[in-house]
Parts: C-alpha cells; structure tokens; sequence
C-alpha cells in the first residue's frame, strides 16, 4: 500500500476512534493525527514494547489499563491508542505525564487531554486492529487470534507453576475451603513470602466439575480464582476500580488462551500480582483498618502537595480527631506517614529511573528540589543523589 493511503487510513481512522492514531515506517514516524490536543504523546514510555509485537496484529495493555493496537506490515506500523475502557485517576494521569516527560507546567494541560480522548472496550479496538490489518494485509483473522501482552504478567519471573493437567496452582472446589481462605488471607494481608512459599510447594487440589470440556474447567477455575483474589485485594486496600479492572483483563486474556500450563501460570502470576500491590500498600505500616485506608488515599495523592486537612475531609474525620487516632494506632504523624511514603516511591524511582531529580520534585508534588532533598535526606538518611549513586 502506499505511504500517502497509509497516512489517509491514520486520518481516517484518528477521525472515527478519538485517540491518537501513528503511522510508523521502521522507526521513523511519519504521521501521527490526534484531535486531543496532546503535546506529548502518552505512548513514548510503552514504545519499545509496543515495537516487539511482531505478529500483524497485537495488542497491549499499560500497568494502568491503558489499551494500544498494533497493526504491522513489514517494517510498517499504525499504533493506535491510548483507550481504556473505565476512567482513570487524577494521580495516574500524573504518573503517566511524569513518565511521557512532560513538564510539571504542562501537567495540568496534557491530564485534560488524556480526559478527552474516547474511551472504549478492549474488544472493539481489537475488531478495528482486525479492520485494519484485513485492508493492509489481506488477511482474515477474528478475536481469537490477536495476542494480548500485559506488562504485569512480565513482573513477575520468580516462582513457575510446578503443575502439570492434572495439578493446579488453586482450584475452586467444594472440598477446599481451608485453602481458599489461606489464599485469600495472604493476598488480603499482602503476604507476598508466604504465598510464594506456598506456590512452590501447592499440593494437587482438584475441583469440582465446572464444565464439561478439560479446557473450559481450567478457564472456569481461573475465573472464580480471579474474582475472589480481586475481592481480597478490595479488603487489603487496594483501590477497587484498579483491583477490578485488573480482573476483567485477566479473564479476557485467560479466554485466549489455549493451552493449561499457559492458564496455570497465568494464574500464579495473577495471585502473586494482586499480593505484592498489597503489600505495597501495606508496606511499613499497622495493619489497622485506619492505616490502610489512610495508605490507599496517599497513593492516590502522590503527586499532591501534602494536606492532611484534605486528607481528613476525604475521610470524614476532623483533621485534629485523625490526626490524634492515627498517632495512637500507628505512631506516627499524618505528615510523617505521608512525607515517609513520599520518600520511599522517590527511592523506587531514583533507583528504576533514569528520572532528573528536579522531575521526581516536581511529580511528588514537593515545593522545591531543595526540600525535596532536605525531607529525602531526613527520612532515608542519604540525599537523593547519594541514594541514586548507591
């Protein structure tokens, strides 16, 4: 096809789906059209991975849900997206500008850009994918056969599945309700070791007949494993629009699958994933029900300045009440607690990084690099660029 029918299709196809729309000669783009108003494009941070999609068709999803298809021809690409399917947050907005390298003066702008770019399900962006890929390739090919790649699956190479068909790693059954409230427990206290532990040494569990067909059984185990996991992540802490929206890609992605070892690591993988972002939550606090609701709203506020008035509003307590029950429950003050969990996500950074520290500032919404590193300095007893040089 040629290049100037490829950019009309980009054209097109920008016209009628609401978000950005690429066109990719090897590694050169040559088009992109995008009615959002998006100065920097979202999809930077994800383009390596997008580019080892190989097969003509390919889909992938963000660790926050967001959606990219790919449709590729030789050393020719159209990305399309980003879409999601649900409303993201304020904070996660923040952390995919903080990503994408956009400026903290231009924040604000490209999170109202990303607000207006159309959402839409995972199965209609796939049928377009397959639209697009029948004119550009001549090729048929329906749901079935797109690849789904999610980046929370790749996190996690620690512990294989030791099972086989006729071993699994859990299994909803009449007989298994000790092991499924042991599970449970580990996911809702974010007992990450514990359930490692026990992945490597399962035991055979077999359930109760809940299809006819081998196959189906395994994708009807993975189905109810998935929801009861998303449920005690709910109760661990975790945000429920996250926790859910993390078990509908789940069980899209184990529909496509095709094979039982693929269904069973999956599965291993799902329980540990949900796991560790309690844990996360969780991570150096009382595990008191006060403490974890006050965790999960600062990782939504990261990115905000700190305001325990707010923070108590949100929560319907008087900021001198909170303050005083939190103190006793945990010990610490609310600023301390919030400064703390600062601190620790600008550690993850300078380590996983290559961020600026004026950046990583500005995304944790302190009012100066110099007090970034002064409150740095006090809580993990380094400067941050000691802590990166470490």
């Amino acid at each position: 096809m040629k290049k100037l029918d490829l950019i009309y299709l980009c054209e097109t196809m920008g016209n009628i789906c609401g978000f950005p729309v690429r066109l990719y000669e090897g590694n050169e783009l040559v088009c992109i059209v995008d009615h959002s108003g998006l100065k920097y494009d979202p999809m930077l941070p994800f383009r390596e991975d997008l580019f080892t999609l190989d097969d003509h068709i390919g889909t992938y999803i963000t660790p926050r849900y967001y959606f990219y298809g790919v449709v590729r021809s030789g050393d020719t690409r159209l990305i399309l997206g980003p879409t999601r399917q649900l409303p993201t947050t304020e904070q996660q907005l923040r952390e995919l500008a903080f990503l994408s390298n956009v400026p903290a003066e231009d924040t604000h702008e490209f999170i109202q850009a990303m607000h207006s770019l159309a959402p839409m399900p995972l199965e209609n962006l796939q049928l377009i994918l397959c639209t697009l890929n029948y004119v550009i390739n001549g090729e048929k090919l329906s749901l079935e056969d797109i690849v789904l790649n999610e980046p929370s699956e790749k996190q996690i190479a620690s512990t294989p599945a030791k099972a086989n068909e006729e071993q699994t790693i859990y299994e909803e059954s009449h007989n298994t309700l000790a092991i499924e409230q042991a599970l449970m427990n580990m996911i809702r206290k974010g007992d990450t070791s514990t359930l490692k532990n026990w992945i490597a040494s399962a035991p055979a569990v077999h359930a109760g007949p809940m299809a006819q067909e081998h196959l189906r059984q395994y994708k009807n185990t993975f189905i109810v494993t998935t929801t009861l996991a998303a449920r005690s992540a709910i109760r661990g802490g975790m945000d429920p629009e996250e926790a859910l929206s993390a078990s509908d890609l789940l069980i899209r992605n184990c529909e496509a699958l095709q094979d039982v070892q693929s269904i069973l690591r999956l599965q291993a993988n799902m329980l540990v994933t949900y796991t560790e972002q309690v844990e996360r939550l969780r991570e150096g606090i009382p595990h008191t029900s006060l403490a974890v609701t006050v965790s999960a709203w600062v990782q939504k506020h990261l990115s905000e300045p700190t305001d325990t008035e707010k923070l108590a509003c949100d929560l319907h307590y008087s900021r001198p009440h909170l303050s005083r029950k939190f103190k006793a429950e945990t010990g610490m003050t609310l600023t301390d607690f919030i400064l703390r969990k600062k601190c620790e996500e600008a550690a993850r950074l300078l380590a996983y990084t290559d961020k600026s520290l004026i950046a990583i500032s500005d995304y944790l919404g302190f009012s100066s690099q110099s007090h970034f590193t002064r409150v740095f300095k006090k809580y993990m007893a380094m400067t941050p660029a000691e802590y990166r040089a470490q």
